[in-house]
């Protein structure tokens, strides 16, 4: 029981010197300890009109070896209606409002909280070097996910607006009380197929193939404090400055002129063109800075701002804030016989 004990304070007290790399937005190369649970629930958000547009989400994360850890997070949101908007052809973002025709149907118009999607995450551990107050780790990652909501953007997201796959690199170095971690990965979506309606009740069987994308993240953190660890209840205060920046394809909507019916079994086929910026290809970096509070090394609570820094993301508008709280278990500490990373 005591030697229990010892190796579960070391397992904490490890996880609080490198705090400062458990960042906000991105993920860090670092891994989850062995048999240790997480659960992290975490909120992101904008304001359009006089509505709050918000994305509500639990994560459970395992450490399955020392080097591989695996997530999967459902979300529930309103950012987005069960079907297609009839006007999601010219609707358009500007900077601090939603805008399209003479009536778009997108501004201010409350939608209800649904289920929105169930995402799958590994990472794996490929590289680990130590030195004195320093360490660099590099991992590799897949992620795929379900989507069930129609997104009318042309950016895919795997975690709220696209089903899909993706995969990419992660490399984090720490030295002292400052970490950086840079991450480049691709986005494959899948396309979405359903209904358009007009705004005279006409339906319109859509596909919309979403672009495939390449996200670049690059995050900064710096431990303000403690100074010097005493002990592992010791509240840690982290500072961080994230860049997150993504390039996509334009989306192809390919709409029927009408469904199908036994007077006409093949409507005619039309390949629409993209007539706002929110379906084009584009690409954009956000700056999001952000402040983390970690209490008994098991307690952490992350809260960031998102915004826009060159060019910008039309899947929502700025500024984005996030709020995270997550804890660690060790349910399996007894059994545990590595060092954490």
């Amino acid at each position: 029981m005591k030697k229990a004990c010892t190796l579960l304070l070391f397992i904490v007290f490890s996880l609080s010197i490198k705090a400062q790399e458990l960042f906000p937005v991105a993920e860090p190369a670092s891994n989850v300890p062995k048999g240790a649970i997480g659960v992290r629930l975490f909120d992101e958000g904008y304001k359009e009109a006089d509505l709050l547009r918000n994305v509500a989400a639990l994560r459970l994360m395992y450490g399955v070896t020392s080097k591989l850890s695996v997530y999967a997070t459902g979300t529930v949101s309103n950012y987005h209606e069960k079907t297609l908007p009839y006007d999601f052809i010219t609707h358009n973002h500007t900077s601090t409002s939603v805008s399209g025709g003479s009536s778009t149907p997108q501004q201010g118009v409350p939608y209800p909280y649904v289920f929105n999607s169930i995402d799958v995450y590994a990472k794996y551990r490929i590289i680990t070097s130590d030195g004195q107050n320093t360490h660099f780790r590099l991992a590799v990652y897949g992620e795929g996910s379900y989507v069930a909501v129609p997104s009318h953007e042309a950016e895919p997201d795997l975690l709220v607006h696209t089903t899909g796959y993706g995969g990419g690199v992660i490399a984090t170095y720490l030295m002292h009380h400052f970490a950086a971690s840079l991450t480049t990965g691709f986005i494959i979506p899948s396309e979405y197929k359903g209904d358009a309606s007009d705004k005279f009740g006409g339906v319109y069987p859509t596909t919309i193939q979403y672009g495939n994308a390449v996200n670049y993240d690059l995050s900064f953190g710096y431990l303000l404090f403690p100074h010097n660890y005493k002990s592992y209840k010791q509240t840690n205060w982290n500072v961080y400055c994230e860049f997150i920046g993504k390039e996509y394809g334009a989306a192809h909507v390919t709409q029927l002129d009408g469904p199908p019916s036994s007077i006409i079994p093949d409507p005619l086929v039309i390949k629409v063109a993209n007539t706002t910026p929110i379906l084009k290809a584009g690409n954009y970096l956000n700056i999001a800075p952000g402040l983390q509070c970690i209490i008994n090394s098991t307690y952490r609570i992350d809260m960031s701002v998102e915004l826009p820094l060159i060019n910008r993301s039309y899947n929502y508008l700025y500024p984005l804030y996030l709020v995270g709280v997550q804890r660690y278990f060790f349910p399996f500490a007894k059994h545990t016989t590595e060092k954490i990373d």
